[in-house]
């Protein structure tokens, strides 16, 4: 029987869970927005790893080409291995594959050990598991954040943002923005979803982005297979840049990090073992 696995994203603390994105306009496209990984784990030694790595590298070699593919493997000793990565809209291809690298190392370290893992970098989204989700519809409230509530009334930005979400929901195609004054806001499915199914998706965002965050300046929602996010002009550049923010995304680079440094001493302290058991073995 077939095992499934879940993303838990409780499983990483608070501060990797989600820190506040940049927005399609600005910074990074490697900046760090959520992680997650899936309970069940992989033993030591396990031939998972190597198709795990095979499927990534498979992955990120597309990626210098093509802003979206899905793959399926099927190696050594196991049941099939399902992943997909896909770029934001407006991405190029060199950038993309230099995002999708980014996320495939770190996703390396925050999910070592697990059968399935999830991480989305403001430029790209990568995902593996050995339960097919491919094709699959996913609602699933993943991450959210609401930016400062605006001052007055907010008649007028609520207006502006209501008009730019609507016209999110209505446009065509997989990756859509619009702009109202100094409203904007951009949506994504990811592309695995019928045309049917990403409207279906979009619209349960955008719901929850006009319902969720009030009068808030700044929202962004992911679901399992769609997001969406809109924010008024300044928000996230110098004048609206919150403190704690940025010291929260440092404290994420810090972490990961030290993460990717303690695994690479591991793996160095494993190889001199092999090495001084070998020599003994002479």
């Amino acid at each position: 029987m077939q095992q499934r696995t879940h993303l838990t994203l409780s499983l990483f603390l608070p501060l990797l869970l989600y820190t506040t994105p940049s927005f399609s306009f600005f910074p990074s496209t490697d900046s760090f927005v959520y992680g997650g990984c899936s309970q069940l784990k992989y033993g030591p030694g396990s031939p998972y790893q190597f198709n795990i790595n095979s499927l990534l590298t498979s992955l990120l070699s597309s990626s210098s080409f093509i802003t979206y593919n899905n793959s399926t493997y099927s190696g050594q000793g196991s049941s099939p291995l399902y992943g997909l990565y896909q770029c934001r809209g407006d991405v190029s291809t060199s950038d993309c594959y230099r995002c999708v690298q980014t996320a495939i190392s770190q996703i390396g370290v925050l999910c070592s050990g697990s059968c399935g893992g999830a991480i989305q970098l403001e430029g790209c989204f990568v995902k593996y598991d050995n339960a097919s989700f491919l094709g699959a519809p996913d609602k699933t409230m993943v991450a959210n954040k609401c930016g400062p509530v605006t001052s007055g009334s907010g008649t007028d930005l609520l207006s502006r943002r209501d008009e730019v979400l609507t016209e999110l929901g209505s446009r065509g195609g997989s990756f859509r923005v619009s702009t109202v004054g100094y409203v904007s806001g951009m949506a994504q499915c990811v592309g695995d979803l019928s045309a049917a199914e990403c409207a279906d998706c979009l619209s349960e965002a955008i719901e929850r982005a006009r319902g969720g965050c009030g009068a808030s300046m700044s929202g962004d929602v992911y679901l399992g297979k769609c997001y969406v996010r809109y924010t008024a002009s300044g928000v996230y550049g110098k004048a609206g840049n919150d403190s704690s923010d940025d010291e929260a995304g440092k404290t994420v680079a810090i972490i990961i990090g030290l993460l990717a440094g303690v695994f690479l001493v591991v793996l160095f302290l494993s190889f001199l073992r092999k090495v001084f058991e070998a020599g003994k073995g002479k």
